[in-house]
């Protein structure tokens, strides 16, 4: 769920990784940095990459731009499907008080059981990408920083803690697999 680089997740420190401007500080509307694999990021680069200097949308980052940094002076944090199930651009998003904005039409998010999503983040499907930029827009300032200060409420259950502390990523892992064996029922 959670994607550290190899220094951070050995020294257990992740608050390198957390917090992000304010939101009157933030200059990007929209941002995305990463491969090319799937047809939800294929349609996002066709309809988004090098068109808009609100809405980053890279392949590649250009040298000398840093990915968390322009996270954390995003509104929103692009997160489409690729080709696996889940994505630690989710997590990432939420670590940098970034607006996730959830591109896919059967994703359903982390701890869906328990969190509600449509609080903090905006979700679009992937016939509405080329109405990505007019979408994000469309929100008004009072909901965006409604949004953003429950992203940051919310990110005390994305981090993982050693030892797991209450109401962390470990324990919503834990309750979300109680929930749902609630609702299996094994055939013999």
């Amino acid at each position: 769920m959670c994607h550290f680089p190899k220094s951070i997740s050995e020294r257990g420190d992740i608050s390198a990784f957390l917090g992000g401007l304010p939101p009157q500080a933030r200059q990007i509307l929209a941002f995305f940095a990463g491969k090319q694999h799937g047809h939800v990021r294929l349609l996002l680069f066709e309809h988004w990459k090098d068109k808009d200097e609100e809405l980053q949308v890279y392949e590649h980052l250009p040298r000398g731009i840093s990915y968390r940094e322009m996270m954390r002076r995003s509104n929103y944090c692009l997160c489409p499907s690729g080709y696996e199930v889940a994505s630690p651009r989710v997590a990432e998003a939420i670590y940098a008080e970034c607006v996730p904005v959830l591109i896919s039409d059967h994703y359903v998010p982390p701890f869906s059981d328990v969190l509600n999503w449509k609080s903090f983040s905006v979700q679009v499907q992937v016939r509405d990408i080329p109405n990505l930029k007019s979408i994000l827009m469309g929100t008004s300032e009072a909901q965006y920083i409604r949004m953003q200060a429950r992203v940051k409420q919310v990110q005390k259950h994305f981090i993982v803690n050693d030892p797991p502390t209450r109401f962390d990523a470990f324990h919503m892992t834990i309750h979300s697999i109680w929930l749902r064996r609630l609702n299996v029922h094994i055939h013999d």
